[in-house]
């Protein structure tokens, strides 16, 4: 049964990829809710029992939607519009961030530090769910790239500073110059990882591709890459990212003392390695999607109302910063990156932690961990399902029929 339930999800997937292309339907939220029914209604398969591959399967989507957008993506958009990333990625983060922390003093009930650390978990996107949405949409270059280099780099402030906030009970303080300090030493050593990393491979991409069976060298490479730059305490993410875009856009990293040391000149991918790491990442989404469904309790009703408003909460303030920030870009522009902001794999990661502190410590260092938890597993579940309806509604204009003339000339 498990291999033909494995084999018929594939197919499901194609399926609904091409009702997405046709109805306007996410497969997002198709394939989340065959999740829900083989897990929480129907029983058939429980959290527990992919404790050991869950995670595993999280993070190798992960890397690689990141890695395969990076391939994708245009050097010279990316650095067109780096500013207006920075400034949606910051503002966003930290209006989201005060929102949620309202909302979970005022209404849920939480002590301030602890309705901070809520926020700091959710007030980013996720890349696992936000990578695959954009590139199911023909939305233009800039909302493209403003929402996959948000989508990464707000996941690392999220990270950081939540850990932070975590520390912060243990030792009764947070140290704000040490937290924006070590967000940015993340970011900086996470790129020149993967820069490094791209320039290197790139180089021997010629020689590498002699060998029998080398397809699957440069996934190898990305996994190695991915776990040296998470064990040394920095960003798998952002280093993915980065060596995706090397290899995309080799001719902007030309670096000559390789030669002088035999490297050889770096090269740019072909269409059937391209082709290849899509149908991988295509894989990995759709069981991944599937176990978010798995996942998701719904084992107490108060921290699913909670999410939800928080969810909804998190909608309007987008929309509102949006249209205030983004004067100057299209409507479908402003769209695109208002709707598209779903919660994934790093929310999901942050909110299972105070729960190990506390059974490790013996104590409850964090107050109300397992309602934490609840809570931003129903935000990551509504997020989802609002994103997935606005898409849905707002599909004629997000479906764009023609890229504006200037990027066109790209």
């Amino acid at each position: 049964m498990t291999y033909i339930f494995l084999g018929l999800l594939i197919f499901c997937a194609h399926l609904f990829n091409a009702w997405f292309s046709r109805r306007r339907i996410p497969d997002v939220l198709l394939l989340v809710g065959i999740g829900i029914l083989v897990g929480p209604v129907a029983g058939f398969i429980t959290p527990e029992q992919l404790s050991s591959i869950g995670p595993v399967l999280s993070s190798l989507t992960l890397l690689f939607i990141l890695f395969d957008s990076g391939i994708d993506m245009r050097l010279d958009l990316v650095r067109r519009y780096w500013s207006g990333v920075v400034q949606v990625t910051l503002l966003s983060y930290a209006v989201s961030l005060a929102a949620v922390t309202l909302v979970c003093y005022f209404v849920v009930g939480l002590q301030v530090q602890t309705a901070m650390m809520v926020g700091t978990m959710v007030a980013g996107t996720g890349a696992s769910i936000v990578i695959p949405l954009v590139n199911q949409m023909r939305v233009t270059e800039k909302a493209r790239v403003t929402l996959t280099l948000e989508s990464a780099i707000s996941g690392v402030i999220a990270i950081v500073i939540t850990l932070a906030f975590m520390e912060g009970f243990k030792l009764g303080n947070v140290s704000v110059p040490s937290m924006l300090g070590r967000v940015l030493a993340t970011v900086i050593v996470s790129l020149i990882i993967g820069l490094a990393g791209g320039i290197f491979w790139s180089s021997l991409m010629e020689r590498i591709r002699k060998l029998e069976n080398s397809m699957f060298l440069t996934p190898a490479f990305v996994f190695v890459m991915y776990g040296v730059t998470d064990l040394i305490g920095f960003s798998g993410a952002i280093a993915s990212l980065t060596f995706g875009l090397v290899l995309g856009n080799p001719e902007y990293f030309h670096v000559s003392f390789l030669r002088k040391l035999k490297f050889g000149e770096m090269t740019p991918l072909m269409d059937n390695e391209k082709g290849f790491f899509k149908e991988f990442v295509f894989i990995l989404k759709t069981y991944f999607f599937v176990y978010i469904g798995i996942s998701i309790p719904f084992t107490n009703a108060w921290a699913f109302i909670y999410g939800a408003i928080i969810a909804a909460v998190l909608c309007v303030v987008r929309f509102v910063l949006i249209y205030i920030v983004g004067r100057e870009n299209t409507v479908e522009e402003r769209l695109s990156v208002s709707i598209l902001i779903p919660k994934g794999l790093i929310a999901a990661v942050l909110a299972s932690i105070p729960e190990q502190m506390n059974a490790a410590a013996g104590v409850n260092i964090i107050p109300h961990a397992s309602f934490i938890k609840h809570i931003v597993y129903a935000v990551i579940f509504c997020s989802i399902i609002y994103c997935s309806i606005l898409v849905l509604v707002f599909s004629k204009k997000l479906m764009i029929l023609q890229l504006p003339k200037e990027e066109k000339q790209v």
